[in-house]
């Protein structure tokens, strides 16, 4: 920002000088102010004006524009406001915490008027409650964890700087799904943990731990979520099985069930159906031999 200083003349000037907190910065045409910011812009009959250059908190005070003329001296003087945009200057750094720890940011700005101060967790909705320098977060949430925006604000402009929390927690496992599978057929059980960092997976058989490759079974892991698949289910897949996501905070498990599947088969399909026709052929025949018995007695019981 530019500030010029501009004094009027009149009659005979003999002498005229600008002056600041008594300090001479120019005396006619000659520069007594060592500020290269300082430079002479119009000197004659009519006015005497000088520039500041880069306005800053320093140059805010009074001036005052000394005129000798022949007739009598005169000065007049001007009272200078600097107003600066708001600047942060001192922002906390990213942080990685453990959830429950408690956290203390900080967010200092310059400017005047001095500037307010706020904060944002740009994933929530509305303001932190704070209007200080210092957000105070006690025993933080993973719901915490995100970028913070800091806000400085006053009558001339805003400044916003932002950081981010990252908020380490225990694996939480997803409740295990059993699966049924045909034997010989592909069977995939899987396994998703939230977790900050991401978890290790681990896969058990009862008690024994299943290693990739091993038995015709695969683990893969990928971010979130491990897959156990088995490409040719035998006998012995059948049973229960643990997941277990650990990282450096500790562990969590859930446990599945694979079991088996039986497939109707065409053997089945048609022994079905014959059964039933032979049961109600069977219950013909019995009718007919009755009937037979009916009509050789017949005769005999009507003599009676």
């Amino acid at each position: 920002m530019l500030l010029p200083l501009r004094c009027g003349q009149g009659d005979v000037v003999t002498h005229t000088a600008w002056l600041n907190r008594s300090s001479i910065l120019y005396a006619g045409e000659d520069k007594w102010s060592v500020d290269s910011r300082v430079s002479l812009v119009t000197l004659n009959t009519e006015e005497f004006t000088i520039k500041i250059e880069n306005v800053d908190m320093t140059d805010e005070g009074q001036y005052v524009c000394a005129v000798q003329t022949s007739s009598r001296p005169r000065t007049t003087s001007v009272h200078i406001l600097v107003q600066v945009p708001p600047k942060i200057i001192n922002l906390s750094k990213d942080i990685v915490v453990n959830e429950g720890d408690n956290v203390t940011l900080m967010c200092q700005a310059s400017g005047k008027p001095e500037p307010s101060i706020s904060w944002k967790l740009i994933s929530s909705s509305g303001d932190l409650a704070s209007d200080d320098d210092y957000l105070e977060i006690p025993s933080i949430s993973r719901q915490r964890a995100g970028t913070y925006e800091c806000t400085a604000v006053n009558e001339i402009d805003t400044d916003i700087q932002t950081l981010d929390i990252t908020v380490n927690y225990v694996p939480t496992v997803s409740e295990g799904r059993d699966v049924g599978v045909t034997l010989g057929q592909r069977g995939v059980l899987e396994c998703e943990a939230d977790a900050v960092p991401e978890a290790d997976f681990e896969w058990y058989k009862e008690e024994r731990r299943i290693y990739p490759g091993v038995d015709g079974m695969e683990i893969l892991n990928s971010g979130s979520l491990s897959k156990l698949t088995f490409f040719n289910v035998s006998d012995g897949d059948y049973g229960n099985y643990t997941c277990v996501a650990t990282n450096k905070l500790g562990s969590s498990n859930t446990s599945f069930l694979m079991y088996v599947v039986i497939e109707p088969t065409s053997s089945t399909l048609l022994q079905g159906p014959r059964a039933v026709q032979d049961g109600s052929g069977g219950a013909a025949g019995m009718h007919l031999h009755t009937c037979l018995l009916c009509l050789v007695f017949l005769p005999f019981l009507l003599r009676f």
